[in-house]
C-alpha cells in the first residue's frame, strides 16, 4: 500500500487539492491502485490551528509518506507575522527537512491553448520546456541572514548566496539525466560574470558534461535567459539553475503557456520521493469562489504517479483526460476564450473525472 499525504494549505489550495484527490480516487478505482491518503496542515492554516507553519505531526506524516500532494500556502492574513513563522516557512521547511532538492517544472503549451498565451502563437506553439531548479540551497537557505542595525542607526538586510560542489553536482546530474530522456539539450543558467557562487556552478556543470556525451551543454546568463524565454522559448529543452533564478524563470516560463494555472511541479529527493504542487500560489483574491483552475494540481497528481509511485499508465491516463477536456472546449476563466465553455473549479474537476472514466485501460475512448 502506497501512502500519499495531502496538504491543502491556504487560499485556493483547499479547492484545487479537492479536485486533485477526486481524480486520484478515480484513477485508483480504474487501475486498481493500492494508495491510501491522509491529510495534514501546513502554512497559514497550520499557524491558525497550532501556532507554527509546519507542525511536528505534519512533518512526521510527510516522512512516512511515499509522496505528498500540496495545494498552496500564504496570504495577506499572515503577512504581518514575523518572518520566522510566516506560512512560507512551512513550505521551505518541508523541502529542507525531506531534502527535496530537485524541482522539476515543465512548461508545456497544450495545442488547444495556443491562443491563450500573450505571445504570438507561432512563438509558443509546440512549447515543451523542463526547468530543473535546485530547491534546498542557495540564497533562500544560506546563512548568515537577517536584518541588523549599523553603527549609524541605519537598518541593513542581508542574505547569503552559497552552494557547495556536492549540491551543484547532484542537481546537475538530475538535469543531465532529464535531458537524456528528452531532446538531449541542457542549458545551465548562472551569473558567471558577477557571482563567484555561479563561477563554481559553471565549473561543476562543465566537469559533469563528459559523463553525458549524448547531452549538449550550453551556458547562459540569467538576464539573457529571461529575455530568450520571451523572445524564442522553443530554443530550450532542459534548463538547470539555482534556487532563486529557478523561482523567477519558471514563473516566466509558466506564462508562456497561457496560464500559470496549467503547470504542475515535482520536488524530489535522491530516491524520487517527492512533493507535488501547482506552480501558482494561494490566490486569496479568488479563494472560495469556485474560480480557480485545478488542472495544474490534477497534472501534479499525474507527475506524482509517474515519478514517485511508478504508475505510468495511470499518469498517462490523467494527462489524456485533461487533453480531452481541453479538446471539448471546457475552460476555467484564466484560459477561457471566445467560443469555449467557461466553468468553475468543481465543474472542471467533474469534466476530468468523466473523461478519465470514459478512457479504456489502453488509453483510448471507452
Amino acid at each position: 500500500m502506497k501512502k500519499v499525504l495531502v496538504l491543502p494549505g491556504d487560499g485556493i489550495g483547499t479547492e484545487i487539492v479537492a479536485q486533485g484527490v477526486r481524480v486520484l480516487d478515480a484513477v485508483k478505482q480504474k487501475f486498481g491502485l493500492q494508495i491510501e491518503t491522509d491529510h495534514a496542515l501546513i502554512g497559514g492554516s497550520a499557524i491558525d490551528a497550532t501556532g507554527v507553519p509546519l507542525p511536528d505531526e505534519t512533518l512526521n506524516k510527510a516522512r512516512a509518506a511515499d509522496a505528498i500532494l500540496l495545494g498552496a500556502v500564504g496570504g495577506p492574513k499572515w503577512d504581518d507575522l514575523d518572518m520566522a513563522v510566516r506560512p512560507e516557512k512551512g513550505l521551505l521547511g518541508i523541502r529542507s527537512q525531506l531534502e527535496l532538492f530537485g524541482n522539476l517544472r515543465p512548461a508545456i503549451l497544450y495545442p488547444q491553448l495556443a491562443d491563450a498565451s500573450t505571445l504570438k502563437s507561432e512563438v509558443v506553439s509546440g512549447l515543451d520546456i523542463l526547468i530543473v531548479r535546485e530547491l534546498t540551497g542557495g540564497i533562500y537557505f544560506g546563512q548568515p541572514r537577517g536584518i541588523r542595525t549599523l553603527e549609524n542607526g541605519e537598518r541593513e538586510g542581508f542574505n547569503t548566496y552559497v552552494y557547495s560542489e556536492s549540491e551543484i553536482e547532484r542537481i546537475g546530474r538530475v538535469a543531465f539525466e532529464a535531458a537524456q530522456k528528452r531532446g538531449g539539450k541542457l542549458c545551465s543558467v548562472d551569473k558567471h560574470n558577477v557571482l563567484e557562487v555561479t563561477v563554481l556552478w559553471r565549473e561543476v556543470m562543465d566537469r559533469l558534461a563528459p559523463e553525458y556525451p549524448d547531452v549538449e551543454l550550453s551556458h547562459m546568463y540569467v538576464d539573457n535567459a529571461a529575455m530568450q524565454l520571451v523572445r524564442a522559448p522553443k530554443q530550450f529543452d532542459v534548463m538547470v539553475t539555482g534556487n532563486m533564478f529557478g523561482d523567477i524563470l519558471s514563473d516566466c516560463a509558466a506564462m508562456l503557456t497561457g496560464s500559470i494555472g496549467m503547470l504542475p511541479s515535482a520536488s524530489l529527493d535522491a530516491n524520487n520521493k517527492g512533493m507535488y504542487e501547482p506552480v501558482h500560489g494561494s490566490a486569496p483574491d479568488i479563494a472560495g469562489q469556485d474560480l480557480a483552475n485545478p488542472l495544474a494540481t490534477i497534472l501534479s497528481v499525474a507527475m506524482m504517479l509517474r515519478y514517485s509511485l511508478n504508475e505510468v499508465a495511470a499518469a498517462d491516463a490523467i494527462e489524456q483526460a485533461v487533453s480531452k477536456v481541453l479538446d471539448a472546449g471546457i475552460r476555467t476563466g484564466d484560459i477561457w476564450s471566445e467560443g469555449c465553455e467557461k466553468v468553475g473549479t468543481q465543474a472542471m474537476g467533474d469534466a476530468v473525472v468523466q473523461a478519465l472514466n470514459e478512457l479504456s485501460l489502453n488509453g483510448e475512448d471507452a
